[in-house]
């Protein structure tokens, strides 16, 4: 066994997850401290990124002037994160990452979604900002690795020589889709102390070790877009930039290539949307597909939403190096989607096409797919516009 001391950084959100990690952790480290546990850390330290200032477009087009609870990484939550490592005795430090965030998450965020694509920022910022800075920063006070609160399991498979990203065992809190871009290096340093542990177990343990945000609620929302208003954020932000919004107003068109309406830009839509169409139907019409080049928006009857395939591009694979041939997975198109079976196939450099069994609803530019086999994360993609679908 090394004699190497093992420091670890909690990333502390203020939330229930991340606050019983530091806890389980804390723990091992004091009982370490008395009878040299084996695998456990000699010291534990809370770390929190500050992301947004949830005060910043207060008072713009209809946000209000404070933000309501239920937002993740808000100012409560810096309070409740030092809060806990206060009680359990762990040094504590809050990183400012506000300006990289607005470059690598916010931003891209407003440019896809003004494009007529709907962007998932979550693993934007799991992928491109959180866990990449998360490394550096716990490196930079000497921890050697970082524990978060995530619902996942990740290890290391010597057959294959790599890290591999499990499904927990709470699938209800399963957040391996927003974990889909991590590296090799990344995994290799994090723990997820959380991923054989139900919901139920975490807010027990939480009691246990006497937290006070034991019954606290999860949050819900994005944490810069209040009330989950985007095209409010979207007015508020551009106008904050001094830019206007851009005129991609067009024509609403049926399946059939006829004209039957015209919308006020294609950023008010997104594909599966029903509501806020602005026609009048004998039926009920769904957004079909959005074409930002025309600017045409596609709408037609719920079942035209099936699709049996998906085009991904800008691809990280996980258990496995790269896609040489078909792989058999189960596909999940979004958050809360079933994964569905699918048959996987390379299609170019960085790009592959997942045929699926049966049709799937709704498959949305944009978006991740991210790709499963016996309970490990294949690998993942963002969803593009597919022509041949």
């Amino acid at each position: 066994m090394s004699n190497e001391r093992t420091t670890i950084a909690v990333a502390m959100s203020g939330g229930v997850d991340s606050s019983t990690v530091a806890a389980i952790l804390a723990h091992q480290s004091a009982v370490h401290e008395t009878d040299g546990s084996a695998g456990s850390p000699d010291s534990v330290l809370g770390l929190t990124l500050q992301l947004w200032d949830q005060t910043r477009l207060a008072g713009r087009h209809g946000i209000p002037d404070a933000p309501k609870a239920g937002r993740c990484c808000s100012l409560d939550d810096v309070y409740d994160a030092r809060r806990v490592a206060e009680h359990l005795g762990i040094p504590y430090y809050v990183v400012s990452e506000e300006e990289r965030f607005e470059r690598d998450v916010v931003r891209p965020f407003v440019d896809e979604y003004l494009a007529g694509r709907t962007p998932i920022p979550c693993s934007l910022c799991n992928n491109h900002l959180k866990f990449d800075q998360l490394l550096k920063t716990a490196r930079s006070i000497g921890a050697e690795r970082i524990a978060t609160g995530h619902y996942a399991v990740n290890e290391y498979d010597p057959a294959r020589g790599r890290w591999i990203l499990k499904r927990p065992a709470d699938l209800a809190k399963d957040q391996t889709y927003f974990l889909f871009g991590l590296t090799q290096e990344q995994l290799a340093h994090t723990l997820f102390p959380l991923g054989r542990m139900t919901k139920a177990e975490v807010r027990e343990t939480a009691r246990r070790h006497g937290l006070r945000l034991a019954e606290k609620p999860d949050s819900q929302e994005i944490c810069f877009i209040p009330g989950g208003d985007y095209k409010q954020f979207l007015t508020a932000y551009l106008e904050e930039q001094g830019e206007a919004f851009p005129q991609t107003a067009g024509e609403l068109v049926a399946s059939n290539g006829e004209t039957i309406g015209r919308h006020e830009g294609i950023f008010n839509f997104t594909v599966g949307q029903r509501k806020g169409l602005g026609l009048a139907s004998p039926t009920p019409l769904y957004v079909l597909g959005i074409d930002a080049a025309s600017r045409r928006v596609t709408v037609g009857a719920d079942q035209q939403l099936a699709t049996r395939r998906l085009r991904a591009r800008r691809l990280n694979w996980l258990s496995i190096e790269s896609l040489t041939e078909p792989m058999r997975v189960k596909a999940k198109i979004r958050h809360r989607h079933e994964p569905a079976w699918a048959t996987l196939q390379p299609a170019g450099a960085d790009e592959v096409v997942a045929t699926f069994d049966e049709p799937q609803r709704a498959v949305t530019p944009g978006q991740s797919a991210v790709f499963y086999a016996d309970g490990e994360v294949v690998g993942g993609g963002w969803i593009v516009r597919d022509d041949e679908a």
